[in-house]
């Protein structure tokens, strides 16, 4: 195929005028569209139901950004029987020509760029760059998969014997039950469900409820794109009941999940569980929390590690699964860190997301910004509050960026996942023990380490126990076939989205021989 090679999509600089102005059109564009209603989209046939999920503006509680019909099970049913079918099909279109839809999206997106970030700083509460960083992703994601699904089409090298005509290729695994999250709505969702087409597979995909509207508006670009009817199905609704129950049919192949380790292991556990009549065993792909450290040596480039623990902890308000929750930092240099993580933790604004120059939009909802607010209290016991330490002001769901200081190792508040601006600070007697502090939670997702040192970095390389290990550089930010994202222990399977094994993880190897 003549495609030019992959390459991430650039960053909008919001510097310039001509960006600012297209921006705030885009965000005009998206206001004059909040309030509409979504169905389900089954088949490629609209479904409207009675019971709906309203999906409200997290940066001003008053403002509804859309409705969006709720799914039952009997629509469920209809859903996965409608992909199982469209799989008869879809399975035997060229990876080619597969890849070709996933260009075709892709360049879609890359024309309507601002449009999709306006409405992730309205539903999903991002800033100006955190949302046009999630739409490049997105971008990202297609033009990658798309690239690698062409390239795991190419003849494979086996040991070749006299006598044979031997082949090996790669075939999709059936249909998938794709369950996005709310923090990366765009990116993440269009990872997993795109990926799982490319390679052939259809899909149900269950969003997450708080960023539905996204998800439909999604949709719309992959039928724009030519993908048949049913090979993507748009299905929201709840998780007890809706999620549980596709995880468990026996027409489910794969399900492809991000979210917490909670669901994450309760989908497991029910996908382990064999239904009947189903012929194979099911694969889940998970992507689950983490509780991520940044390690600071006392040889180190003291400011460049608390503007970067500053980056990673509090961009997008901290609701990254890669964010810093942990700075654990040398005893030499732990008074200096912390005074300036501190000043410039007071400089960080907090307001509206569609504001231009906020540092932190508001958490997704009342009952995440509930239960970081409970952290904090409970952090008020463990540690010495420095800064923040409860709601900020506004019409929304507004937290203080919070640090604590002085917190044991085994704290909560240095132990389970916060997911919200809240940083705690640890000190270690050397850097042996900072490795052993960043090790000692059931989580390895990312880490990063400051150091001049080289023995030190070369000790962390093989030490610290992570996915996604930084050196010198924020533990935030991952892009998509740079760094291969995915954790160890209870951070998910090591899924490496974005990365070049990914689809493997989506299709399966078929050895054909002939005798000649």
């Amino acid at each position: 195929m003549g495609v030019i090679p992959f390459k991430n999509e650039p960053f909008t600089n919001f510097s310039q005028e001509e960006n600012r102005t297209a921006f705030k059109q885009a965000l005009k564009k998206v206001e004059s569209q909040l309030g509409r209603d979504y169905p389900l989209i089954i088949g490629g046939e609209e479904v409207y139901t009675d019971d709906k999920i309203t999906s409200i503006n997290p940066s001003n509680v008053d403002e509804v950004i859309g409705t969006v019909s709720k799914a039952d099970q009997d629509l469920a049913e209809r859903a996965i029987q409608t992909a199982a079918e469209a799989f008869k099909q879809w399975k035997a279109v060229s990876p080619h020509a597969r890849a070709r839809i996933l260009y075709k999206a892709a360049a879609i997106l890359r024309r309507r760029k601002h449009e999709f970030s306006a409405w992730l700083v309205y539903e999903a509460g991002k800033s100006w760059p955190e949302a046009d960083a999630d739409t490049a992703e997105a971008i990202d994601f297609m033009e990658y998969y798309a690239r690698e699904m062409v390239r795991l089409a190419e003849a494979k090298e086996l040991t070749r014997i006299p006598g044979e005509d031997n082949e090996q290729y790669y075939i999709p695994l059936g249909v998938g039950i794709v369950i996005p999250p709310w923090n990366f709505p765009l990116a993440i969702m269009v990872g997993m469900t795109t990926s799982s087409v490319v390679a052939g597979n259809t899909v149900v995909l269950k969003p997450a409820s708080n960023t539905t509207v996204i998800a439909a508006q999604f949709i719309k670009i992959l039928e724009e794109a030519g993908l048949p009817q049913g090979v993507v199905n748009y299905l929201p609704g709840p998780g007890a009941k809706v999620g549980e129950y596709l995880v468990k049919h026996p027409l489910a192949r794969f399900i492809a999940f991000t979210g917490s380790r909670e669901v994450g292991l309760r989908i497991n556990e029910l996908a382990a569980k064999t239904a009947p009549e189903q012929k194979w065993i099911k694969r889940v792909i998970a992507e689950m929390g983490g509780k991520n450290s940044i390690v600071v040596d006392k040889e180190a480039d003291l400011d460049e590690a608390a503007a970067n623990i500053v980056k990673s902890a509090y961009g997008f308000s901290g609701q990254k699964c890669s964010a810093c929750s942990r700075a654990i930092v040398h005893a030499d240099v732990y008074d200096d860190v912390l005074e300036k993580v501190t000043a410039l933790v007071k400089e960080l604004k907090v307001d509206e997301a569609k504001t231009l120059g906020i540092d932190l939009g508001p958490v997704t909802d009342e009952s995440s910004m509930n239960k970081i607010l409970d952290y904090i209290e409970t952090g008020k016991k463990e540690g010495r509050l420095v800064v923040g330490g409860g709601k900020a002001k506004g019409n929304g769901y507004f937290i203080q960026p919070t640090v604590f200081a002085d917190v044991a190792p085994d704290a909560r508040i240095a132990q389970e996942e916060i997911f919200g601006p809240v940083l705690a600070f640890i000190k270690a007697k050397d850097f042996e023990h900072a490795l052993e502090i960043a090790n000692n939670t059931e989580y390895g997702l990312t880490g990063s380490v400051f150091s001049r040192n080289r023995a030190n970095i070369e000790k962390a390389r093989t030490e610290y126990h992570v996915g996604n290990l930084y050196f010198n550089r924020k533990g935030t930010g991952a892009l998509v076939g740079v760094h291969p994202f995915g954790g160890f222990n209870m951070s998910g399977t090591d899924t490496k989205a974005g990365g070049p094994e990914y689809l493997l993880l989506l299709t399966q190897a078929k050895l054909v021989s002939e005798v000649l």
